[in-house]
């Protein structure tokens, strides 16, 4: 009997035990429909937080002051001053560095009407603008004019919007802010993220920031929480880091042996320990899809051990008439191969169909992705063989032993 003869025979054996057939391979449907649907999807949303970090500036780079790093956006004491951000802006000392922009927080009510919430409200300069991608769904930016006058203008985050206005268009509506008054003058395009944290703030010019919320009278020698730096392109990055920790240790007077008192942070670094944190996940996730695969080919290896006493007198017949060992193992194997690869396809088909109904599922400003690669397919259906023929190994091995005589005596 050759290999196509042993998979027509093992087909016509399966077909005609569909039931039994298909309690079998449940396990394997339900392992290789986790194994495929939670890798794709796991990939599928990293894609879309890798978009969320790159939106906030590639090559943006960090530096927040060891005090905002302890007590919050309370505007407590911090180490960072305007002047170490005027310092980090010469580009004659910092080549590396494109953009600086100096920036403090702090969580405050903001009032319309009956509305009113705890936000994070940012004073910054224009110069944020062109270090984090957040364009406009609506109205202007802060200016350069806006920080010189301390004018008192907001832009708000999308969740805040909606949150205090509802469906009114909040342009050139009044707002309170810490008891001050301010015009909503734009509104930032809808950004998504971690529990709507980036969408969920407002932006005001800083020298505003520092005298109504604050209560800081003069912006120079005061501290500020956070400076956001543009380094001039991807490569640059590590340059840029070793240039500004260097100033801000000149400037903060910190020897040698001591530690720096503010923390250097830029996008890529953040992005590389998302993708290691997300890559353990899709792990995690295929794991759990791989016991599924595991219990089901202790099923198949259950049901070939029954076949095998089922049919010991076909067993003997086919070694009478001059069936080999070899025939008998590759026909048990073969059988439970097909099991499996059943199995494998219908559990693939549901996948596909899952990760075909979520895809486009608009969940925040980005949509659900979930694509099904070529490679998790292939590595799917091999795997689903390989568990097949692995829990045929016993029973095949235990058919091809069985004694000619004995098996034609078995009723």
């Amino acid at each position: 009997m050759n290999i196509w003869e042993s998979v027509s025979s093992s087909w016509q054996v399966l077909y005609n035990n569909k039931m039994r057939s298909g309690l079998t391979i449940l396990g394997i449907v339900i392992g290789v429909w986790a194994v495929v649907f939670l890798v794709s999807f796991g990939r599928g949303h990293e894609a879309n937080i890798t978009a969320i970090f790159e939106g906030m500036g590639a090559n943006a780079i960090y530096i927040t002051s060891a005090g905002t790093m302890t007590q919050g956006m309370s505007g407590a004491t911090a180490s960072l001053t305007m002047e170490d951000a005027e310092a980090l802006a010469n580009s004659n000392r910092i080549p590396s560095v494109d953009l600086v922009a100096p920036i403090s927080e702090k969580l405050s009510k903001v009032v319309y009407g009956n509305e009113n919430k705890n936000v994070d409200i940012m004073g910054a300069t224009p110069e944020i603008m062109q270090i984090i991608s957040y364009p406009l769904a609506a109205g202007d930016s802060i200016s350069e004019l806006d920080v010189k006058r301390g004018a008192t203008v907001a832009v708000l985050g999308s969740k805040t919007a909606t949150d205090l206005f509802g469906t009114e268009d909040p342009i050139d509506k009044t707002i309170r802010i810490a008891g001050s008054q301010f015009k909503v003058i734009g509104v930032f395009e809808e950004k998504g993220g971690f529990v709507g944290a980036a969408d969920d703030f407002v932006m005001i010019p800083l020298t505003t920031m520092q005298a109504r919320i604050l209560g800081v009278t003069s912006a120079r020698g005061r501290a500020i929480q956070t400076i956001a730096i543009k380094a001039l392109s991807t490569d640059q990055i590590s340059s840029a880091r070793e240039e500004v920790t260097a100033i801000l240790r000149q400037r903060h007077h910190i020897s040698p042996r001591e530690e720096d008192d503010f923390t250097v942070i830029d996008m890529q670094e953040i992005m590389k320990s998302m993708r290691q944190v997300l890559g353990i996940m899709q792990v995690f996730l295929g794991f759990v899809g791989a016991i599924s695969l595991v219990v089901g080919g202790i099923g198949i290896m259950n049901i070939m051990l029954v076949s095998v006493t089922e049919r010991t007198r076909e067993i003997g017949i086919r070694k009478a008439v001059g069936a080999k060992r070899r025939d008998i193992l590759r026909q048990f194997l073969v059988e439970s191969a097909m099991l499996s690869l059943s199995g494998g396809i219908i559990g693939l088909t549901l996948a596909g169909i899952a990760t075909w109904m979520i895809t486009g599922v608009q969940l925040g400003p980005y949509p659900v992705k979930a694509p099904m690669s070529l490679d998790i397919v292939l590595i799917a259906l091999s795997v689903a063989v390989i568990v097949g023929l692995v829990s045929g190994i016993y029973p095949a091995y235990r058919a091809a032993r069985l004694d000619p005589i004995e098996s034609l005596r078995h009723e």
